[in-house]
């Protein structure tokens, strides 16, 4: 019998789950606000593994991930332990903003401390009771309002062992990109723990596709890390799709856009991706591909100002990385269900 978890105060016996909520803070009508943390505590040894939501508090897809995960079967005979916190930012949650009380952003506040800013505050406790505490992360992110991203893995290239989780996952692009300074990854790299940076969707919105990608993908993280078995999680059938940089493509002029390309379509040089016309049809200026690659992200807007981004483009060479982003969206779309109440 393994030896119970222990975090903030309290106790999770081997083969037990609990829901934990530690303190964060006061508002100013005094009421208590705190970061809760499901603890799934296996009977068996193995590592520990943290899965986070909501850093930023309108990027609700991350949620609806975890609670799928804290349904799925294969939890019910897990090697090692499990930290779900599906509502980090819960100041944010609560008021649908991306941001704390303080106006700070707070994947820019790592690794925080104990008597700082209110972000500064929040990023302590969750490192030293849920980073510091864990073998590997997997952080759950959308773009921000008004945009969406293609479902993707962002890591650093600094562990080769990173890396094979991240093509684990299956998602369909891995980028790989360097860490901010401020930010969760990078911070919990430098405590030793490395952190996969999962993006899909958009902010304040669900989507299915989405949701289907973050839970398959931390279940075969899962299965690699040896804490589940295989059975009942589908194999990635199609390679993701690497890219090591990445660009924006800004309006030329401000107007109403028209988009003529979605994200997970190969776009070449020179090709049309949208039109801005002013509102009487006299201007008209085009909007074209200024790399060769993979659109992961996009604007949803059609009002947009001179130098706002528009089309997020991971730089690929072969056009048939399309077929495949095809392909492992049309597995996800085919893969079964774990709950009768997920299509949104």
């Amino acid at each position: 019998m393994r030896e119970p978890f222990e975090i903030g105060g309290f106790t999770v016996p081997a083969g037990a789950r609990a829901t934990l909520d530690l303190p964060v803070s006061v508002m100013s009508d005094h009421t208590p606000v705190s970061m809760s943390v499901h603890v799934v505590h296996g009977r068996r040894p193995g590592p520990v593994l943290f899965v986070s939501a909501a850093i930023h508090g309108d990027e609700v897809i991350g949620v609806e991930i975890a609670r799928r995960l804290l349904r799925a079967p294969q939890l019910e005979k897990i090697a090692g332990t499990l930290l779900v916190v599906p509502i980090v930012n819960a100041f944010g949650f609560m008021t649908q903003s991306r941001y704390l009380p303080d106006r700070r952003d707070l994947n820019r506040s790592f690794p925080g401390s104990e008597g700082g800013s209110l972000a500064g505050r929040l990023a302590h406790i969750f490192m030293t009771e849920i980073v510091e505490r864990s073998d590997l992360g997997i952080d759950l992110h959308s773009a921000a309002i008004h945009r969406t991203n293609l479902p993707q893995i962002r890591v650093s290239p600094a562990s080769d062992a990173t890396i094979r989780y991240a093509d684990a996952f299956g998602a369909p692009v891995v980028m790989i990109s360097k860490l901010r300074d401020g930010s969760l990854r990078k911070a919990a790299q430098e405590r030793g723990v490395d952190v996969l940076l999962f993006e899909g969707g958009e902010g304040l919105r669900f989507d299915e596709l989405s949701a289907r990608a973050g839970l398959a993908g931390i279940l075969r993280v899962m299965n690699a890390m040896g804490m589940v078995a295989r059975r009942g999680i589908a194999t990635v059938r199609e390679a993701p799709v690497h890219a090591r940089t990445s660009s924006w493509v800004r309006a030329p002029v401000g107007g109403l856009l028209r988009t003529f390309k979605a994200a997970g379509e190969y776009v070449e040089v020179g090709d049309l991706l949208g039109r801005i016309s002013d509102p009487f049809g006299e201007v008209r200026k085009d909007v074209l591909g200024e790399t060769d690659g993979i659109i992961v992200g996009r604007t949803n807007l059609p009002f947009v100002h001179e130098g706002d981004a528009l089309f997020h483009i991971a730089k690929t060479t072969s056009a048939d990385v399309e077929m495949r982003i095809d392909m492992i969206a049309n597995q996800l779309d085919g893969d079964p269900m774990f709950d009768e109440d997920e299509i949104i």
